[in-house]
């Protein structure tokens, strides 16, 4: 039986922020800055799971340098150990070692920073030769973390929840190929990254 959405799922969604030509040509662009700035290097590109999954696809097959890919997943959770703040934890880990090697995390968006804080901090333990981040979208006035490896933005966007191209609500939308702002975001935001 085929699942259809719901009314109040399809209108859920807005008007397009970015359509898929604009997202191609930026991605093309990062790709080769990012070949560039890695020639002659090989660089593992790590993207954390699910919504960056689609952003890491185009722009592997936008980089035209050798490259290997592998995915991380994280989930935050609420530890009465230290007070009841938001905690992160591995569900899933890298299995490619990483050390010695140059290491580009890949992310859908680049908000708070404190994910990709942990994240990066957990990369460092294991020696890999340099940590940099390239994003698709990115939230510098949201930043906690000022120390961020922030190397390749795609674009700057405004604090709007987005679908499409990889960007979910409730699990659905992320084929959308265009990218389009939510209808009532402020009601289904996601918990800042």
């Amino acid at each position: 039986m085929e699942e259809r959405e719901t009314p109040a799922e399809s209108s859920s969604i807005g008007e397009i922020y970015l359509r898929r030509e604009e997202i191609a040509g930026r991605v093309r662009e990062l790709g080769a800055e990012i070949a560039r700035d890695y020639q002659g290097r090989e660089p593992i590109l790590v993207a954390p799971l699910k919504a960056s999954a689609v952003f890491l696809a185009d722009l592997s097959r936008a980089l035209p340098i050798p490259h290997t890919i592998d995915f991380v997943e994280l989930a935050g959770f609420t530890s009465a150990a230290v007070g009841g703040q938001q905690q992160i934890r591995l569900l899933k880990d890298l299995d490619i070692d990483i050390k010695g090697r140059d290491l580009i995390v890949i992310e859908d968006v680049v908000d708070t920073g404190l994910t990709l804080n942990y994240l990066t901090r957990v990369f460092a333990l294991r020696a890999p030769s340099s940590i940099t981040i390239a994003t698709l979208f990115d939230r510098p006035y949201r930043r906690l973390v000022d120390d961020l490896p922030v190397r390749y933005v795609g674009f700057t966007v405004p604090d709007e929840l987005f679908i499409g191209y990889g960007f979910d609500l409730n699990e659905r939308f992320r084929n959308l190929p265009d990218i389009h702002l939510t209808r009532g975001s402020a009601a289904g935001r996601s918990a800042p990254r």
